[in-house]
């Protein structure tokens, strides 16, 4: 099943109520330690992420959206942190409210993708620690630029 179809099916039966969402999400730093952001079609800039679809390993569902959202082929290096509570909750347009746990993973990039980008993503670049713009979700700035030598979990 989809995700697409799972939440649409969670909604007929909780209407716009807040859902628990498991998520992934990719740090992914150039040579000169910049971080990757893709700008989506609203305007926000976030990591490339998503949602974990039912059946699908944290793993393939990074590797998938990785792809999906910027045409790159990723390896995952390893778990940075977890992610949750504050600050993680949104509300779409339509009414409808969510809640993302995140698995935030560090990823070098391999290759592209045999995929075109999904149209999800308007632009991608990379930015410096004291240049990048606010982000959709709070990630600690020490995550993001792997200032921390253990898995963080918040």
């Amino acid at each position: 099943m989809s995700a697409s179809n799972y939440i649409k099916q969670l909604r007929a039966k909780v209407g716009s109520m807040p859902i628990m969402i498991p998520g992934v999400a990719a740090v992914i730093l150039n040579d000169d330690r910049e971080l990757l952001l893709q700008q989506k079609a609203d305007g926000s800039w976030s990591l490339p992420a998503g949602m974990i679809e039912p059946g699908e390993s944290p793993k393939h569902a990074l590797i998938r959206e990785v792809a999906e959202e910027t045409g790159f082929e990723v390896n995952i290096e390893r778990l940075i942190g977890l992610f949750g509570g504050e600050g993680f909750g949104f509300t779409y347009p339509n009414g409808d409210q969510v809640e993302y746990t995140a698995l935030l993973f560090r990823c070098k990039i391999i290759g592209r993708s045999i995929k075109p980008m999904d149209t999800e993503t308007v632009t991608l670049k990379y930015f410096g620690k004291h240049s990048m713009p606010q982000l959709a979700l709070p990630y600690p700035m020490s995550c993001l630029f792997d200032e921390l030598s253990v898995t963080t979990i918040l």
